[in-house]
C-alpha cells in the first residue's frame, strides 16, 4: 500500500467524535479520529514497513503516526531521527506511543534518556523522564536516585504539563520501588501536591504520588 492509499483508507475509518476528543487532549487538527484498536488491526495487515512508516510519519497526520509507530523497525532508527520524531510532535499520546513501542526498545536508549533530560523541546523532556522512570523501575544501576529526587522536588512545580506527568510517574516509582527513598518520595509529594484533586474512575489508582505509592507497595504485601 502506498501513502496515499493508506490515508485514503484512514480517512474513512475515521469518527468526528473521536476526532474532537482527541482534540480535547492536546490533538491538533491533522487527524481523522481513528479507534486506537482499528489502528492496530491495520497494523497487523501490513506487518513491519520500515521505509513506508517514515513517510507516514511525515504527513504529521496523528493516526499515521499512531500506524507508523507500529510497523516501524525501531532498531533502523538513528539518534537523530529518533530526536527529530520526538520534536515534530505535540500530542501525547502519539509520543508515549513512540516510546512503548519504538524509543523502549532502543538501543541507544540511554544516551537519548541523557540527552532529553537536558532538552527544552517539552515532548523530548516528557521522553526522557519516561526513559528514567523505566530504568527506576527495571534497572536502577548506576542511577542517582537523591539527585533524581531533588531535580523532581526543585523543578516539576514548574514544568509544563506533558513533562510533569511523567516526571510524577518517576517519583512515584523510587517511591515504590526503593524503600529506602521511600519517605522523601511521599514528603516531595505530599508537599508538591501535584494530581492531589485528580478525578479518578471508580477502581482506578490515583496518579497522585503519595496514593499512588502506597497503594502499590500495599499490593506488594
Amino acid at each position: 500500500m502506498t501513502v496515499t492509499e493508506i490515508l485514503t483508507k484512514l480517512e474513512a475509518m475515521g469518527s468526528e467524535k473521536l476526532r474532537l476528543q482527541n482534540i480535547r487532549h492536546g490533538a491538533h487538527e491533522n487527524q481523522f479520529g481513528i479507534k486506537r484498536g482499528d489502528i492496530r488491526t491495520l497494523a497487523n495487515m501490513i506487518k513491519t514497513d520500515h521505509e513506508l512508516a517514515k513517510a507516514l510519519w511525515e504527513t504529521g497526520n496523528i493516526d499515521a503516526r499512531f500506524l507508523a509507530i507500529l510497523i516501524i523497525n525501531p532498531k533502523r532508527l538513528s539518534i537523530t531521527e529518533l530526536d527529530s520524531m520526538a520534536r515534530s510532535e505535540r500530542f501525547a499520546e502519539v509520543i508515549d506511543w513512540l516510546y512503548a513501542y519504538v524509543i523502549k526498545e532502543h538501543p541507544d536508549k540511554e544516551q537519548l534518556r541523557q540527552q532529553w533530560l537536558l532538552a527544552e523541546a517539552p515532548m523530548a523532556v516528557r521522553l526522557g523522564w519516561s526513559l528514567t522512570s523505566g530504568r527506576v523501575a527495571r534497572s536502577p544501576e548506576g542511577l542517582d536516585l537523591p539527585t533524581i529526587l531533588d531535580r523532581l522536588e526543585a523543578e516539576m512545580p514548574g514544568a509544563p504539563s506533558e513533562v510533569q506527568w511523567t516526571m510524577n510517574t518517576t517519583l512515584a516509582q523510587i517511591g515504590i520501588n526503593h524503600p529506602a527513598y521511600r519517605e522523601r518520595a511521599l514528603a516531595i509529594g505530599e508537599r508538591l501536591g501535584i494530581y492531589r484533586d485528580y478525578p479518578v474512575s471508580k477502581g482506578c489508582t490515583s496518579p497522585f504520588a503519595p496514593i499512588w505509592i502506597n497503594e502499590m507497595v500495599r499490593r506488594q504485601g
